[in-house]
C-alpha cells in the first residue's frame, strides 16, 4: 500500500483508541462526513491495513490457561507442507516464521502440562519437524499494540 495520509493515520489512532467506536462517531470525532470515513475504512480494508475482525478471547476462560511457546527446527524444503499440518492442531493459536536457528515459533494454549506435553510431541511428529524447544509463557508483559507506531508514522508524516 502507497503511505498512509494525516486523516488515514487520525483515523487508525481513533479505531486503536475505541476499536469499537461507530461509523458516526468517528465522522463527528474526526470532523469529517460518514460517507469519506466509510469510503477510506472501505480502502484502508482492501489494501490489508485491517490485519482480522476476529475477536480476540482469553484462552483461561475456554479452559486453556497454560500458553507456551515452541520453537521448531523443520526441514525447509518441507516448510509450506509442515505449516499446513501445523495449522490443523487446535493448541496452535498462532505461528510465525523466523530467520535464524529456529524455523517456527508457534504459541499454544494448553489445558495442563500433560497436554502440553502432547501437543508438543503432536507437533514433533509432523513429518519434516526435527526439533521443538518449548518454553512457558509466565505471563503476558507487553500485549500487541500499535496505538505507539501509529503516533510516530503521524509524527513523521
Amino acid at each position: 500500500m502507497a503511505g498512509l495520509d494525516r486523516i488515514d493515520l487520525e483515523l487508525l489512532a481513533a479505531l486503536a483508541d475505541d476499536p469499537r467506536v461507530t461509523i458516526v462517531a468517528l465522522a463527528e470525532n474526526l470532523g469529517l462526513s460518514r460517507n469519506t470515513i466509510q469510503a477510506r475504512m472501505t480502502r484502508l480494508e482492501q489494501t490489508g491495513v485491517f490485519l482480522s475482525y476476529e475477536r480476540s478471547f482469553s484462552t483461561d476462560v475456554l479452559g486453556f490457561p497454560l500458553q507456551a511457546f515452541v520453537s521448531i527446527g523443520v526441514r525447509q524444503t518441507e516448510l509450506p507442507r509442515i505449516i499446513n499440518e501445523l495449522a490443523r492442531i487446535p493448541e496452535v493459536v498462532q505461528a510465525h516464521g523466523l530467520s535464524g536457528s529456529i524455523d517456527l515459533l508457534a504459541r499454544v494454549a494448553c489445558r495442563d502440562a500433560r497436554h502440553l506435553f502432547d501437543t508438543d510431541a503432536r507437533i514433533l511428529s509432523i513429518d519434516g519437524v526435527e526439533r521443538t524447544e518449548t518454553s512457558l509463557a509466565m505471563g503476558e508483559v507487553i500485549p500487541f499494540r500499535v496505538a505507539g507506531l501509529i503516533g510516530l508514522a503521524r509524527r513523521e508524516s
